[in-house]
């Protein structure tokens, strides 16, 4: 059972309470005997979004198994003081919100109890006396994303079973602080052809092998088969390497033309600065100096985005033979196969870059993991963000510098899954 068919199966369950008629309720849920009687009951004052509630609870007593039980409602959450929608409402502003716990909890409170910055917004408004005012705290809400975190946590295995793979891989790692000044890092794997992230794990670094090991490990537990697999592209990363080699020999490894692009800036501008040595006074060197800059890059880029490997060869003898090119041309050999593998025909889709777009919101959101005091709590979080993800669709309309491959479809359904109106908190059971 995939993560879209365990959040359909939370909301039947929420449904089915909330149709249960009269009688339904006179079967006891544990034996399914008719023999019971009303026992009682008792209040309950939820706050909602809509402010306090009154609600009686019927308490039930089974002659058969000799216990008692309530009847349920599907607003509520046992054991909590506030409705069902507002702890699905704290969760969602703050993963879809990008927004820290304090504001979530400060909006939270004005919304329910028509104080702080609800006064803001509705200007000239006597205070309402019938609205209690409310104490919602920020650790509340940090319970309730953890608690969240746990089901993302519990729902790993098997997680996306049957949803289709390209094999063309892409990952990452972004270095997070912890509270408390602990550093970490938060590997991901995902596809490069539906965007789909099959996993996500925290480590201590990623110059190790064991680091990339569990990452792999935990997308072939969420149901990625490594028969599959056919490329990976990652900023070059030697932990990452040393796996391939020792794991998956068969899996091409992609350059990321935009971290090797980097790599190359202190040889740019040393082969500048020593081709203007020579130069007799009088003669402006830095005009000099962006001129060789400009003719080596352009050197460059016809062999790192040549669109064939013939092409970049011969590309690559011109840089050689350029005054300031040969140490340049020697380090791009070195990766020439690597940056190239994306042209070959058993890698269609295998995308040149590594999924730096990822952390794009993340870090908005988690404030670059000082929300959490300990590993364990953060990567609850990270794995509640790659479920947040996959079930949310890329928008329909195209940015100025930006245009979407799949718009209004989420990465769950490019992959073939049909949510439907199913979303990533029915998912987590929120």
């Amino acid at each position: 059972m995939n993560i879209i068919e365990r959040g359909r199966v939370f909301v039947q369950k929420l449904q089915a309470i909330a149709n249960r008629s009269v009688w339904g309720w006179r079967h006891c849920p544990r034996c399914g005997s008719t023999r019971t009687y009303k026992n009682g009951g008792y209040k309950r004052y939820p706050r909602t979004l809509a402010g306090r509630k009154a609600v009686r609870i019927q308490r039930h007593w089974c002659q058969a198994c000799g216990r008692s039980y309530v009847e349920e409602r599907a607003w509520l959450v046992r054991g909590s003081w506030y409705g069902r929608e507002v702890h699905r409402c704290a969760v969602d502003h703050w993963v879809h919100g990008r927004s820290s716990l304090r504001r979530t909890a400060e909006f939270m409170r004005s919304w329910m109890g028509h104080q702080e910055r609800w006064r803001m917004w509705r200007v000239g408004e006597e205070e309402s006396e019938e609205r209690e005012e409310c104490h919602l705290g920020f650790t509340t809400v940090q319970r309730w994303l953890d608690r969240a975190g746990k089901k993302a946590q519990e729902s790993v295995p098997g997680q996306l079973e049957g949803l289709m793979s390209s094999g063309q891989m892409g990952t990452d790692g972004l270095w997070v602080r912890l509270r408390g000044g602990g550093k970490r890092v938060i590997l991901s794997l995902v596809d490069s052809a539906t965007g789909l992230i099959w996993a996500t794990v925290v480590a201590v670094g990623e110059e190790s092998a064991a680091s990339w090991q569990a990452l792999f490990e935990r997308a072939q537990e969420a149901g990625l088969s490594w028969e599959k697999l056919n490329g990976v592209t990652s900023d070059g990363a030697q932990g990452l390497l040393s796996y391939l080699r020792k794991a998956l020999k068969g899996v091409h490894h992609q350059r990321c033309v935009w971290h090797f692009w980097r790599s190359l800036a202190a040889n740019l501008a040393k082969a500048a600065v020593q081709a203007a040595k020579g130069l007799a006074e009088g003669m402006d060197k830095a005009a000099h100096q962006r001129g060789i800059r400009q003719e080596l890059t352009i050197l460059l880029h016809a062999v790192i985005d040549a669109p064939s490997y013939e092409q970049a060869q011969q590309a690559l003898t011109r840089l050689a033979t350029h005054p300031q090119g040969k140490t340049l041309a020697k380090k791009v050999n070195e990766q020439l196969d690597r940056l190239l593998f994306h042209l070959l025909d058993c890698h269609q889709g295998l995308a040149r870059v590594s999924p730096e777009w990822l952390w794009r919101d993340f870090r908005l959101r988690l404030s670059h993991g000082r929300n959490h005091g300990s590993t364990e709590r953060f990567e609850r979080a990270a794995l509640l963000w790659s479920i947040y993800h996959d079930f949310t669709p890329a928008q329909r309309r195209s940015e100025r510098k930006r245009d979407y491959k799949h718009p209004g479809l989420s990465p769950l359904e490019v992959a073939g899954g049909a949510p439907g109106t199913i979303s990533y908190l029915d998912a987590l059971a929120v």
